[in-house]
Order: structure tokens, then C-alpha cells, then sequence
């Protein structure tokens, strides 16, 4: 037996990503977690699923071999954290992905070299197994040829990837055994096999070889390029490496552990499996939860946001039971940080932040876990009070939904006051709550059918909108209309797309909406329109058209764009970098565009920022803007290497991806980014910027709209116009008196509304005086059962606070009427209340009378309804109540 390396993780990612780089791979950045133009899904979950643009067709890469080291999130297990070896949240998932390339005749010849080679990872050629389909002669022939023994070699059915519409195709997977030392089933298991459920043969890599595209139909056609997608487990192969019996016990993990041994101080891993638990729950939680959060997301009630406060608060219950009673969360993000340092180091740089979006979360919670505490012996003690002696199972399962308390750590409260806990009722209220999570999950991993009408079309085409906004002599060079390629479209035709060799039509990209325009013919007459432009796959503006006339390939046309929507465009696009800067500037280096939009008549700019933003920061802003425009700073754009760019200091935006050469933007000193849009040559072009509106639009990230130039001038004359006729209407000579105006009037407001109340004391005291007089005899006790006519139920409660006090009967019950609204009010003495009538079943009974219904204590109810009618009905159904 070959004896193993010994790697550490990120020895491992570097040599996996290295070997491929030799082979003529790109080494692409692990992206973000949070997905970007991907509304189907809610986490990026594979390395895959950043790929889905080049496997579709929709975009053609520049290197069509790729290999990436990508972070991932799966939560739809979350439950088996801890309790198997292999079950995460977070994963990084190394792969090699080929876009039409090669396919198995390469890439089974390098997986062996980099599995066997002793350059290279070095394992036993005797200890790998590969599965495959049953019907792919080529897969298995190739893995013969490469030298893999026939009895190394299993077919199995399930090797066919397939995840609905799109590229799909059979696969490959290969298995390390481990040893029997390592397995959990009997030698002669029926499951003891590379694929069966156990755990000595483990699977480290699948191999896709996507040649199909499943298409809506249902059916497998053959992909006009062929793919191969392929996925790495980096856990599981760091286990491998480092001989641990799970993925916890690597590198990855067990300076996470080590340190939760010494918050809880009496607690040690590999002591007790239950405690074990608790550790891994803990060591896998906190890894996701920084990355998430340095990724941009933040905790909330709703998708991503759920996804964080809920693993926190798990998190936080598992240290609760190794006996952490403090927060401890936040001081992990360091040790995550210097885990993951090789590869991403932008943890450790924002490790401060990210700490206190955790510690921030874990402080809140604390509140609502005593809050928790309080429910329950609440909960317990209406449970010994009504004889029932259990917990329901929804209560259970508010208590770990809302709370956060497990399951069991109900059951031990409950067991230790002598109740039990429904919990067949817990578990369907669970159920629900993980059918509802599913439906707000990934809603589609499908790529979408492939498409070649202009993958194979290569010829370039030049776009100098930069400088020019009409071109006299563009050729077409590209037509396509209803889904296929043609030489001539006709007014009419469906879905024209023409691409020309020069243009001066802006693509839409990084946020800029496309340039809009006319095509002329040699004659001046028009010909179409632009209505939008968008990038080809090989990365052409193409051009989406409406027809007046014929349009033909090869022929030669003018172009002109919407100069004065182009100029508007321009300056929002400037703008939304002025904007940019300045929230950096006064909210803190941690804020970072989550999407924009730069429009004709407004810019919408979103960033992820912890908190409110605050008036006088919001107004900080806006000044900030405005001092950068009457600076008349010159814009600068220059291309250059994506290097020297960085050496500039430009910022990067995470939704854009960045070629060899780059065009950075810079606005003096004030800001330098990478971008590929148009933008004014002085900020003094601007003239004016205006905040319209800030506010939060999802989990941690907040939007700005806001408008430039004209349109801001429109935004505050209008504003203006408003406050004229509020002058007018205040009938004051200056606006500047208007604030005082409207103060004035808000005081003689308020003392009107204090004359008005006292006054209807008044009447509701003289009406109590008659009302109070007429007791009842009822077989329960005397009854003041009347119609007043009052405000409202304030004034209701008013009455009865007196009638209480000079103890006139044994029940109360008051109606009133009030802009066809009805309200009824039912107090009970307290004396009553001990012999058994409460004041809620009285008004449950009489509150129909009023359509309407209510509730409250034992000696105090009310009722609201839209039949002021039904009070007198009401009032006498309360005495037949009473005489049963």
C-alpha cells in the first residue's frame, strides 16, 4: 500500500486549483454566496451554479476551461448537522468545468493523473472505486485504458445528472476506501459497497459529462457543445489527507472546536456524543454565518436573513448546552478568519464588522431566549391550572421556532414540573414550517436549453459610444429574427436582433440601461428603431430592433442614439459613483452595492448597510454629492490591466466580472472604480444631485433613489409649488412663517382636543349618573346593562374604572354608537369572577348582535362591530345570559 500524503486544506484547494491551471484552466474567484442575477436561488449552492450563464449559451467565456474553489450554502438539511460526518451548511466544492471543450477522452485521463500521480495528490491506485452509467461505454472503456481494474469499476442507474431543464448527461463518481476500520456496517453488508450507504468507501469527486439538453418537452437532445462539469468535496478530501474519522476533525474545524472547549471550561470534545453534537453544530454554524455575512447578507425574519438568525440561534442553544451562558459567537469570526486566510482573506479584513453583525444578533436573541423562559412558565403554569398537564404542540413549536428552544430542552422543563409535550403536534407544525422553507428555496437549479444562434458567431464588433454617438457607415454583420439566423428581416418579423461592426449603442451592463435610437438608411429615411441592446455570447452589443422598413445583411446603415436620454443617462451614472463614494464615506468602508439601476430620469442605487440610516447621515450624504459636482472635478476614464487598476485603488464591484484589461473611471481624488459605462467629462455637468427616497428593501440592504440636473431642479420646484400653497392656504406673507404657522395651529389643535375631552367627561359622568341608577336582578347577580353616547371604548373603560369604584353591581355591560361603528364593553366584579362568570364568555355571547366579536381578562372585555343596530339586542341578550 502507497503510503498517504500528508496535506493540509489549503495545500489541497491550491494543488487541485494548480493542476488544472496546468492544464489550461482559468482560475476563477470563489463568488459570492449571495447569487447575482439569479432570482432561482435563494444561495450559491454549487461551483456549478456560478457557471449557468456559459453552460446555457447566454454567454461564451473567454477561456472555455475553468476551475474554481467555490463556497456554498445547503441548508435543507440542516437538522443532520452534527449528528453524521459529512453534513454542512457551508462547503467548498473544487471543480474543473470545460464549455465545449474537452470532454471524457480528457478529462478521465487528468482525474487519475491528479487522484494517482505522486506529483500530485498520490493516492493508492487500489483504494479508489468508480461508479458509472451502465449505458456509457466510452466513460468506462476510458477508465480501463487509463489503467482502473475491472472490479474497481461498478455500473450504476443512478449515475445520470439531471436537474430539469437545460444541459444534463451521464456522470461518473469516484470513491476512496477508507478501510474497513472506517465503516459503520458489517463487512458482508448489503450497503457495504463504493456507493452504498456507509462509511468506508467515501465519495470525493463526480464527473459530469453534460451532453444532453433536457429540454421542455421532456425529451434528450444532443447539446450542440458538449460540457464537463465536475465536483470536489474539500472537506471530505481534507479528511482524507489529514486521517480524520469525520470532516470535523481537519483543519477546517478543530480550531473552531478547541475554542468553544475553552468557552465552555468544563466540556471536552470526543467525551460525549451528545456534547459532540453541540461542538460541530457550533463549529459548522459559524463558519457560515461569517461568510454570509461578509458576503453581504444580513440576519432577518425572510430568506437568506432567516437562513443566518436561525443557525445563529441553534448556534447559540448548543452552547447554552455545553454551558456557555454568555455571547460567544462573535469572537469566532478571527479564528474562521485565519482558518480560511489563504484563500479569502477578506474575512480577517472585515472580521471587525462582521463581529458586530454577530454580537449585535446574539445580544437580541438573548432577550428573546429569556423571553422564551418566560413563555414556557407561563405555558406551564396554564397547563397545571386547567388540568391538562401538557405542553401543546404548537406552543412546543413556537417555543423553538420564535425562541429557540429545542425540542428536548421543552421536554426536560416540562418533564421537571411533571407535564409532558404533544409532540406528534410539534412535529406536523414542524413539517409545515419546513414545506414553507422548501418553497422559498432554490426554486430552480436548471440552466435553461441551451441555445447556438449566436454562440458560434465570432466577428467582431466595435463599440465607440465613448466618443461618438452616431455612426454614418455601419454594416450589418450579424441578423437574426424569430429564434434563427436570416440575411434579411421585414417589418413585422418577431424578436430582430442585428449586430453591427461599429455601433454607438451602449449594451446594458453594470447597471447603465441600454441606448435607444434609429437606423437610417443611405437615403435619410428611417429604416427601425434600437428599443434595447444587450451583449451577445463572444460579447457584441446586439442590437434588439423594431422595423419600418426592410432591413438587410451585408448593407450599410446610419445609427443614431437618443442624444439628450443618452446625456441624462450619463450624468445618473456619474452620479450613482459620486454616491457610492460618499456612503463609504459617512456609513463606514463595510457598505457595498448590492445593484443599481441608471435610468433616463433617476439613478436607484442599493448597498448593504447594518442599521437605519439616519436623517442627518442621509443629509451628509446628499452635501457631500453636491460639494464633489461644484468642485467641477474633471471624470477620467482610462483601460489598462486589472493590476495596474488595482494599484490605482479602483473598486471593484461584485456583480461585475473584469477581463485582462479593464476601464476604470476616476473623479479626481474623490473616487476610482472599475467601470465599462459612459459618464460625464466634469462633475459641473450634473448640476444638481437630490435624494427622493431611502429605506430598506430586504435583509440588510437599504435603496436610495435619487435624480441629477433637470429632473432634480423638476424634484424641488415641485417640492416648492407645494409649499407656496401650503403658505397660501396658512394665509402667511412669506413661506419662511410657515413652520411657525403650522405650530401655532398643531397648539390650538391640542387645546381643542383637551377642551373636547374634558367636555365629554363631562357628559359621560351626567350619563353615568342615570345609567347607574338602573340595577337588574338577574339569576347571576345584579346587572347595569345601558346604551351611552360617549367617544369611544376609552371612555367605555372610563365608566367602568368609576362603576368599580363605588361597586354599583355585580356586572357592567355598556354599547355605544360612533360613525357606524359599534362598541361594547363587559366588566365583571371580582367577586363574581371567583364564583366562576367571566367578563370574555359574556362578550363572545352578545358580540354577534353587533357583527362583531372580542375578548379579554376574566374581569374585562370589549367587543368592536359594524351594526350599531345590534347594541340594543345585545344589551338584552346580556340579561337572558345572565338569567340561564
Amino acid at each position: 500500500m502507497k503510503q498517504l500524503k500528508k496535506l493540509n486544506s489549503a495545500q489541497v484547494r491550491r494543488m487541485y486549483l494548480k493542476f488544472f491551471e496546468e492544464h489550461g484552466h482559468k482560475i476563477m474567484p470563489s463568488a459570492s454566496l449571495v447569487p447575482v442575477n439569479d432570482p432561482t436561488l435563494l444561495w450559491i449552492n454549487s461551483g456549478v451554479a456560478t457557471m449557468k450563464k456559459y453552460f446555457d449559451g447566454k454567454v461564451v467565456p473567454e477561456n472555455p476551461r475553468m476551475t474554481s474553489s467555490q463556497k456554498s450554502i445547503r441548508t435543507n438539511d440542516i437538522e443532520n448537522v452534527g449528528k453524521t460526518a459529512r453534513h454542512h451548511t457551508m462547503f467548498e466544492m473544487l471543480g474543473n468545468f470545460s464549455v465545449g471543450d474537452y470532454f471524457k477522452n480528457e478529462v478521465i485521463p487528468w482525474a487519475w493523473e491528479l487522484l494517482t500521480s505522486d506529483d500530485w495528490f498520490g493516492f493508492d491506485p487500489e483504494r479508489l472505486y468508480i461508479t458509472y452509467y451502465p449505458k456509457d461505454h466510452d466513460a468506462y472503456n476510458k477508465w480501463r485504458e487509463v489503467g482502473v481494474a475491472k472490479d474497481h469499476l461498478i455500473p450504476d442507474e443512478d449515475n445520470f445528472w439531471d436537474i430539469g431543464q437545460g444541459p444534463s448527461g451521464p456522470d461518473t463518481e469516484i470513491f476512496y476506501d477508507r478501510g474497513q476500520e472506517f465503516n459503520n456496517l458489517a463487512d458482508d453488508d448489503p450497503e457495504s459497497y463504493p456507493g452504498g450507504e456507509n462509511e468506508r468507501y467515501l465519495e470525493i469527486w463526480n464527473i459530469v459529462f453534460s451532453q444532453f439538453n433536457h429540454t421542455p418537452e421532456d425529451t434528450y437532445e444532443p447539446l450542440p457543445h458538449k460540457n464537463i462539469d465536475t465536483g470536489m468535496g474539500l472537506e471530505r478530501v481534507v479528511s482524507i489527507f489529514e486521517n480524520a474519522p469525520t470532516n470535523f476533525e481537519t483543519d477546517l474545524f478543530m480550531p473552531l472546536i478547541k475554542q468553544t472547549e475553552e468557552f465552555s471550561g468544563s466540556k471536552k470534545y470526543a467525551e460525549n456524543k451528545e456534547d459532540d453534537i453541540q461542538f460541530k453544530i457550533i463549529a459548522d454554524h459559524i463558519r457560515t454565518i461569517t461568510f454570509a455575512i461578509g458576503d453581504g447578507a444580513l440576519p432577518s425574519n425572510v430568506g437568506r436573513g432567516y437562513v443566518i438568525r436561525r443557525l445563529l440561534r441553534r448556534a447559540v442553544v448548543a452552547g447554552k448546552k455545553l454551558g456557555i451562558d454568555e455571547p460567544f459567537l462573535a469572537k469566532m469570526v478571527p479564528t474562521v478568519g485565519k482558518i480560511m486566510e489563504d484563500y479569502y482573506p477578506d474575512v480577517l479584513e472585515n472580521a471587525d464588522y462582521i463581529a458586530s453583525v454577530i454580537k449585535s444578533e446574539e445580544d437580541r436573541f438573548s432577550a428573546t431566549l429569556n423571553g422564551g423562559l418566560n413563555l414556557l412558565n407561563n405555558v406551564i403554569a396554564n397547563a397545571k391550572q386547567d388540568g391538562t398537564n401538557e405542553i401543546d404542540g404548537r406552543t412546543a413549536f413556537k417555543l423553538y421556532d420564535t425562541y429557540g428552544f429545542p425540542i428536548e430542552l421543552t421536554k426536560e422543563y416540562a418533564s421537571d414540573e411533571g407535564l409532558s409535550v404533544d409532540e406528534e403536534g410539534f412535529q406536523a407544525a414542524m413539517t409545515e414550517q419546513q414545506n414553507r422553507a422548501r418553497n422559498a428555496r432554490d426554486m430552480d437549479n436548471g440552466m435553461g436549453v441551451q441555445t447556438d444562434l449566436w454562440t458560434d458567431f465570432k466577428e467582431d464588433s466595435k463599440y465607440v459610444g465613448y466618443t461618438d454617438l452616431t455612426v454614418d457607415n455601419a454594416k450589418v454583420i450579424g441578423l437574426a429574427h424569430d429564434g434563427k439566423q436570416a440575411d434579411e428581416a421585414q417589418p413585422g418579423d418577431k424578436n430582430i436582433e442585428v449586430i453591427f461592426d461599429t455601433t454607438p449603442f451602449y449594451a446594458e451592463m453594470g447597471g447603465q440601461v441600454a441606448d435607444t435610437g434609429d437606423i437610417i438608411d443611405n437615403y435619410g429615411k428611417k429604416v427601425g428603431r434600437v428599443v434595447d441592446v444587450q451583449h451577445a455570447p463572444n460579447q457584441q452589443n446586439l442590437h434588439r430592433v423594431e422595423l419600418s422598413e426592410p432591413l438587410k445583411k451585408g448593407a450599410r446603415y446610419k445609427l443614431v442614439v437618443d442624444r439628450i436620454r443618452h446625456l441624462k443617462i450619463e450624468k445618473n451614472h456619474t452620479a450613482t459613483h459620486l454616491l457610492d463614494q460618499a456612503l463609504r464615506n459617512v456609513l463606514g468602508g463595510h457598505t457595498q452595492q448590492a445593484g443599481s439601476l441608471v435610468e433616463e430620469h433617476y439613478l436607484r442605487f442599493d448597498f448593504n448597510h447594518f442599521g437605519q440610516v439616519t436623517a442627518k447621515d442621509l443629509k451628509a450624504v446628499e452635501q457631500m454629492v453636491n460639494e464633489q459636482i461644484w468642485k467641477e472635478i474633471p471624470v477620467k476614464t482610462v483601460e489598462t490591466d486589472i493590476d495596474s487598476a488595482k494599484e490605482m485603488g479602483a473598486i471593484a464591484l461584485f456583480s461585475d466580472k473584469y477581463g485582462d484589461k479593464v476601464r476604470v473611471v476616476k473623479i479626481g481624488d474623490y473616487n476610482t472604480e472599475f467601470c465599462g459605462g459612459d459618464h460625464v467629462k466634469n462633475t459641473n455637468e450634473l448640476g444638481l444631485f437630490k435624494i427622493v427616497s431611502e429605506g430598506g428593501v430586504g435583509a440588510g440592504v437599504r435603496r436610495i433613489e435619487a435624480v441629477t440636473s433637470s429632473d432634480a431642479f423638476k424634484f424641488l420646484q415641485d417640492r416648492d409649488d407645494l409649499l407656496n400653497e401650503v403658505a397660501t392656504d396658512l394665509k402667511v406673507a412669506q413661506i419662511k412663517e410657515v413652520p411657525h404657522q403650522v405650530e401655532a395651529l398643531q397648539s390650538d389643535l391640542k387645546e381643542a382636543q383637551k377642551q373636547s375631552e374634558t367636555l365629554q367627561a363631562k357628559i359621560a359622568a351626567q350619563q353615568a349618573n342615570s345609567v347607574f341608577e338602573n340595577v337588574q336582578k338577574t339569576q347571576d347577580g345584579s346587572l347595569i346593562a345601558a346604551e351611552v353616547q360617549v367617544a369611544g371604548m376609552g371612555q367605555l373603560r372610563q365608566l367602568a374604572d368609576s362603576w368599580r369604584a363605588k361597586n354599583l353591581s355585580d356586572v357592567l355591560v355598556l354599547g355605544t354608537a360612533n360613525d357606524g361603528k359599534a362598541n361594547l364593553l363587559v366588566a365583571v366584579s371580582d367577586d363574581k369572577v371567583k364564583d366562576g362568570l367571566k367578563a370574555g364568555d359574556l362578550i363572545k355571547a352578545i358580540a354577534p348582535a353587533i357583527n362583531g366579536g372580542g375578548g379579554g381578562r376574566p374581569n374585562l372585555a370589549q367587543a368592536g362591530g359594524k351594526k350599531p343596530e345590534g347594541i340594543k339586542d345585545a344589551l338584552k341578550q346580556a340579561a337572558d345570559y345572565l338569567n340561564k
